[in-house]
């Protein structure tokens, strides 16, 4: 496998053509990400935890549609499948509200990430949700120090959502895991997890994270490499629904490092970010202009098409 993703997927129910009602979409960041690098022609891998209820097997069936691996097979009888209602404003944002209490989502355990997918995996990538509860806060601890003793490529999205802890909380469990991650995504609205972006250097240099990508919505994205640092201009198009566009966003940025022949950290160069970052770009605005997370989600065409 390319690519091993690790952590949480769901059902959104994203509002309806008819006031007050929803539709069910698959969804969840790490789920979404492995979507979208496999929509890029890459192999990969999902590990999380989904209900035996009915939305379990429709996000399984998902999952396979798409060709992504499950290597978490079984549904859990302890909690029914996790979901989240969106709440969408008219510049396109929005909100969530969380069914998860529990959701099956936290009971990915460590005995669920199998050394031998690890050993044969390029690079393992997490996000914050699933660090917010344990057992799957240990699951994902561990499978992210695995890859980085490993040498393996690891990536973390902080993906901070207000509605399921606080940020003292969150930026207590996320300083656990800097020090297995090479690329970090953050927004904009998420610099308080490095104490401003007067301190990003200082938070690279602390936890030796190669790559710092901050997402800045519509208007692209800045990174932070080798004391190097610029803004790479997102496309202007007109949004429909952002969810999922942080996603397809990363989704985009790590195909294009993968297939650049990035291995490890010494493979990167400067224009290859550069790159990377305009072919995620890219993705996120295609993303935008459809409804849903995961049925947004751009192919490879549909990205080097727009190029």
């Amino acid at each position: 496998m390319d690519v091993i993703c690790i952590g949480e997927m769901l059902i959104d129910f994203t509002p309806g053509k008819e006031e007050n009602s929803y539709v069910r979409n698959p969804g969840g960041a790490p789920a979404n990400v492995a979507i979208g690098i496999k929509r890029n022609g890459l192999d990969v891998g999902f590990l999380g935890k989904l209900g035996n209820d009915d939305f379990g097997v429709f996000l399984k069936n998902i999952l396979s549609e798409n060709k992504v691996k499950i290597l978490c097979p079984e549904l859990t009888n302890e909690a029914v499948t996790t979901m989240a209602f969106v709440t969408l404003y008219k510049d396109g944002e929005r909100s969530f509200t969380f069914v998860r209490k529990p959701g099956a989502d936290i009971l990915l355990t460590k005995e669920d990430i199998k050394e031998r997918d690890i050993d044969n995996c390029r690079l393992c990538h997490a996000g914050s949700v699933s660090l917010s509860q344990s057992p799957s806060r240990e699951a994902v601890f561990y499978g992210m120090e695995l890859a980085h003793l490993k040498e393996k490529l690891v990536s973390f999205d902080i993906n901070y959502r207000n509605m399921i802890w606080s940020e003292e909380d969150c930026k207590k469990e996320v300083d656990k895991v800097l020090p297995f991650v090479d690329f970090l995504k953050i927004s904009e609205e998420e610099l308080y997890f490095v104490g401003g972006e007067e301190h990003i250097v200082e938070t690279m240099e602390k936890f030796h994270i190669s790559l710092i990508i901050e997402t800045l919505g519509s208007k692209g994205a800045k990174y932070f490499f080798r004391g190097k640092n610029n803004i790479i201009e997102g496309k202007k198009v007109r949004p429909i629904d952002a969810t999922g566009a942080g996603d397809a966003f990363w989704g985009g940025f790590l195909s294009k490092l993968l297939l650049n022949g990035v291995n490890k950290v010494e493979d990167l160069t400067e224009n290859i970010v550069i790159k990377s970052i305009e072919y995620g770009n890219t993705a996120g605005a295609i993303c935008v202009q459809k409804m849903g997370g995961i049925p947004a989600l751009p192919y490879r065409e549909e990205i080097e098409k727009e190029i």
